[in-house]
């Protein structure tokens, strides 16, 4: 990533984390999209003031928007002039991305109206190809790597590669984790759901899945995150059933890493030099100076915590679908298997071993599958908006040519 890349990085990170204290939420009333004799201009209906930020991705070609504090109340109209394709998914904190599918490289100009004549606020971006009129403004370069979206370190030009998942199934061998009052294991139900979620997943064209353990055995946690790393997982994801000493509470949650836990990994990750030469995406941390090295695997980190978030976010809601979730929110803490800051990870507690009716949902193939099938879905949900480029999932989905709009819930 390029300085100025980096800087852009941080606008985008002030924008909205400020964004809350400064701006009530507004609604995207409408979308109006049409050839202009300097390109296309896209047109946003809103119901009030918005902080944005667009910029340009590349390999394919888009348009992104991002707006804080923000929902989209209608449908997305379909492609017109340069653009192609309109998407959209949520984006954490409220906020919403808009991705505009381009023919070719482009340049952009976008401008905020105030109410007049009759219309509301207005968020305006004209979208020109070389040579047009639009073209002369100035482009905002930006490396090709997008918050939500993290890309591992895949060969340069590679594609139709499949998405890769790790899941980690929780305990092994020496370490049974916790047990249940009819003597059922942690780590036997939690590998029995690993190896259902895995098999979902190959299931599934352009997507594959990597065991970090495939029997009764004990993998240190840091070797566990290692395994993942060495798949080039674009997403990790570990399986585990609660226990408390209350034996009334129960439910599934899901955790990502807090900051806290992020804090105490970085500094980790700069004193190794096995790491500092291993970040994803092609990024070298050992020949670059202190400062900026702190500041690359901050958003390297900020942007995993991000993308973790709103994956695990479908995968709560997957869950509840299929029986009772402890806490309505994702959680987050200092797991150990969570602190990759390049990988989206996430924690599954799948139930709570120590009461006696979880348990007994636990030691049923029937219900462990169910279980595997909501994480699935949850998963899909998240890589149908975020499918890294150069993915078999991302091409199909370039390739159908839809305009329609896959959100997240």
């Amino acid at each position: 990533m390029s300085k100025k890349g980096i800087a852009i990085w941080l606008t985008l990170l002030a924008t909205f984390a400020g964004a809350s204290g400064r701006l009530s939420a507004a609604e995207i009333r409408d979308v109006r999209i049409a050839p202009s004799e300097s390109g296309t201009r896209v047109v946003l209906d809103l119901s009030g003031p918005v902080t944005h930020k667009v910029f340009l991705l590349d390999d394919p070609a888009r348009v992104v928007v991002d707006v804080a504090r923000s929902s989209l109340a209608s449908k997305l109209p379909e492609g017109a002039g340069v653009v192609t394709r309109l998407r959209s998914g949520k984006l954490p904190q409220s906020g919403l991305r808009l991705v505009f599918d381009v023919r070719g490289p482009v340049t952009f100009e976008s401008s905020v109206a105030a109410p007049a004549a009759g219309a509301g606020h207005r968020l305006v971006i004209d979208i020109a190809s070389p040579g047009t009129k639009a073209a002369a403004a100035k482009a905002v370069a930006v490396t090709p790597t997008a918050p939500i979206a993290i890309r591992p370190a895949h060969a340069p030009g590679e594609s139709g590669r499949d998405i890769v998942i790790a899941v980690d199934a929780g305990h092994g061998g020496v370490d049974p984790g916790a047990s249940g009052k009819r003597g059922t294991r942690e780590k036997d139900v939690v590998l029995a759901v690993a190896k259902a979620l895995a098999a979902r997943i190959n299931e599934e064209p352009g997507m594959k899945a990597v065991l970090t353990r495939d029997g009764d055995y004990f993998i240190t946690l840091p070797e566990r995150t290692k395994r993942a790393r060495k798949a080039k997982a674009d997403l990790f994801v570990s399986i585990h059933a609660d226990a408390i000493a209350n034996p009334d509470v129960s439910g599934s949650s899901v955790y990502v890493l807090s900051e806290r836990g992020a804090s105490s990994e970085a500094a980790r990750w700069l004193a190794e030099r096995e790491n500092a030469a291993d970040l994803m995406g092609g990024v070298k941390l050992d020949d670059k100076d202190p400062a900026l090295a702190n500041v690359l695997l901050d958003l390297s980190q900020t942007a995993s915590i991000a993308s973790s978030m709103v994956a695990a976010d479908n995968v709560l809601k997957a869950l509840d679908r299929v029986g009772e979730v402890r806490k309505p929110k994702v959680q987050q803490a200092g797991f150990i298997v969570l602190k990759s800051p390049d990988i989206p990870s996430m924690l599954v507690e799948t139930a709570f071993i120590s009461n006696r009716e979880d348990e007994r949902k636990l030691s049923q193939p029937a219900h462990r599958a169910k279980l595997a099938n909501a994480i699935f879905a949850g998963i899909t949900q998240y890589f149908e908006v975020n499918a890294p480029d150069g993915t078999r999932l991302a091409a199909a989905r370039r390739a159908a040519g839809s305009a329609t709009t896959v959100e997240l819930r």
